[in-house]
């Protein structure tokens, strides 16, 4: 599986660090995927844009390498579609690859049946890509909320096993905010069941406060976000989730025209988000969300 490291024990700049394992997952898409952008930017008019995504997540991947650290990378479809070399460099330095669905639409703007053949597609697109089952699974834009819990079900049904789709916080276009903040195994009608990883949070004042993925690795300096991780760690004992995607550490990505929110949600700090990125490959311990989760719920 290439360069993965003992659970537990990572070897950090020539040094051995133990620390409680957290996960670290890639969301695999473009710039112009982006759910804040597609009231301005058309699915049917992707393939018009200047696709940045491959030569930012080979950047992701040497800087992966360089700190001997796996990540899950959650691949849009229509990405692995058109970038099939992509796939095979993920896991040929011997990453965890899972789903992103395809057309990276929220779920909750879809029947359940285009859910299904959305996610259907892109399942098939990178197993025919790998030849490995793909097995794990998250929702563009954390969609699956209390009015999509439905679509567990579904992911169940086509051979998904784990997810990380459930953001427990109060967001304009996401979120649970009643749900675990922690690993828990989710039991479906079918009998089947989910393994499910929520994004990290932190509860303050009777409220789950986002910490450690995205655009909030973006907003926060770096020492909130690793004060935040170490408390989940040292005080919680619990491992941390962090996401991050491509286009974040791309600061010369073509600007699109959006609303102030929109492009404030985007743009804001993409210079910084590699620094903090290698900072957290130095001070914390890594791996894909699989076996974090597994070890997990096993405890």
């Amino acid at each position: 599986m290439g360069q993965g490291v003992h659970p537990g024990l990572q070897i950090t700049k020539g040094k051995a660090k133990h620390f409680v394992v957290n996960a670290l997952t890639v969301d695999v898409e473009d710039y112009y995927h982006v759910s804040a952008f597609e009231s301005v930017v058309r699915r049917d008019s992707w393939d018009q844009y200047e696709s940045r995504v491959e030569n930012n997540t080979l950047r992701i991947l040497d800087l992966l390498d360089e700190y001997h650290t796996l990540a899950t990378f959650f691949i849009l479809g229509h990405v692995a579609e058109r970038h099939p070399g992509l796939v095979h460099a993920i896991q040929q330095r011997g990453h965890e690859i899972a789903s992103h669905g395809y057309s990276h639409r929220r779920i909750y703007t879809q029947t359940a049946q285009q859910f299904r053949e959305d996610t259907r597609k892109a399942k098939k697109i990178v197993e025919d890509i790998t030849g490995l089952p793909v097995t794990s699974f998250r929702a563009p834009s954390y969609s699956i909320t209390a009015q999509t819990l439905w679509a567990l079900e579904i992911l169940g049904e086509e051979g998904f096993e784990y997810d990380s789709s459930i953001f427990p916080i109060v967001h304009d276009i996401y979120g649970i905010p009643g749900a675990p903040r922690f690993p828990y195994v989710k039991a479906l009608r079918s009998g089947r069941q989910i393994k499910e990883f929520p994004p990290s949070t932190l509860r303050i004042f009777g409220r789950n406060i986002p910490v450690a993925g995205g655009g909030y690795l973006r907003l926060f300096p770096y020492k909130i976000t690793a004060w935040a991780i170490r408390r989940l760690n040292d005080t919680e004992h619990q491992p941390a989730m962090v996401y991050l995607h491509p286009w974040e550490i791309d600061p010369e990505q073509p600007r699109i025209s959006a609303s102030w929110l929109s492009r404030f949600r985007h743009y804001q700090n993409l210079d910084s988000t590699e620094t903090k990125c290698e900072k957290l490959l130095n001070e914390f311990s890594w791996a894909p969300m699989e076996e974090v989760l597994t070890q997990r719920l096993l405890q």
